[in-house]
């Protein structure tokens, strides 16, 4: 579809996102704090698949400390 936005065919990288958490969880390793969910999936697979869109509440991670 040629009037589609970049951010429908980028995926969301959950690990870059600072609404990513790892739980404790074994059966859902993978957690959102956004949405309030814990997933075995990545979140941002979970929302594709739930809503057909990309996670819009995707915040990059500030790295207090890094050059880069």
């Amino acid at each position: 579809m040629i009037g589609k936005s970049k951010t429908f065919n980028t995926r969301v990288n959950c690990y870059e996102c600072k609404h990513f958490y790892i739980t404790w969880d074994a059966q859902s390793p993978r957690g959102c704090r956004a949405f309030g969910f814990k997933s075995a999936m990545l979140p941002s697979i979970v929302v594709k698949q739930s809503s057909g869109m990309p996670c819009m509440k995707f915040i990059k991670k500030e790295h207090k400390g890094r050059n880069g």
